[in-house]
């Protein structure tokens, strides 16, 4: 990668050289890999999980898959397996370079530290008929502006008999958390409450 030097205090990260044994994994050598000190990145016979939600090294769902079988995907590839979500299960781990994920990373932390970490409130609106294909685009938009720093108040306003129906709206949310989940770790800053119009709640990055 043009212009990463891991040995150079200028790039901003803390790192430790390790060598990962691999012949656990049926191969007889062994790869030099960079671990952030600052946070530890779960990679390749690091990662705990028996199944992970793979992406592979173009950015396509690969799905879930055995552990075994996303690291062997790997090692064809002479790249490694990186765990880039905490408490989902299952993980999501995508094929990649390890040196080039962490200084991308700490790249994109020290951009949202420079703006004040983002901070701002975003919102998503719901509709108690919503499709799961819509529902996907709202978990996209959701994920992106929780990776940009931002707070995503999601709404959904009930109008006439859907007031009495208020456990299929919540399913709704349970169901938009679970897809925004998968791409990034999120905390409930405001618990899914009533509100004179609907439903409402606030997520931010975890």
């Amino acid at each position: 990668m043009s212009g990463f030097n891991p040995f150079s205090t200028s790039t901003g990260l803390c790192l430790k050289i390790v060598f990962l044994d691999l012949s656990r994994r049926g191969v007889g050598t062994r790869h030099l890999h960079f671990i952030n000190l600052q946070k530890r990145v779960l990679v390749n016979n690091f990662i705990r999980a028996k199944e992970v939600r793979l992406i592979d090294e173009t950015g396509k769902q690969v799905g879930i898959v055995p552990i075994q079988h996303a690291l062997q995907m790997a090692i064809e590839r002479d790249l490694d397996l990186i765990q880039v979500t905490e408490h989902v299960e299952p993980p999501v781990c995508k094929i990649g370079e390890l040196g080039k994920y962490l200084y991308q990373k700490e790249k994109k932390d020290r951009e949202m530290h420079k703006r004040g970490g983002g901070g701002g409130l975003k919102e998503i609106r719901l509709t108690f008929n919503i499709s799961t294909h819509d529902l996907e685009i709202r978990a996209r938009q959701a994920a992106k502006f929780l990776l940009e720093g931002n707070r995503v108040r999601i709404a959904l306003r009930l109008r006439g008999r859907e007031n009495a129906l208020q456990n299929v709206a919540r399913e709704k949310f349970d169901k938009l958390i679970e897809m925004v989940r998968g791409v990034t770790p999120i905390k409930i800053e405001h618990e899914l409450k009533k509100e004179p119009r609907g439903l409402a709640m606030i997520i931010l990055k975890g």
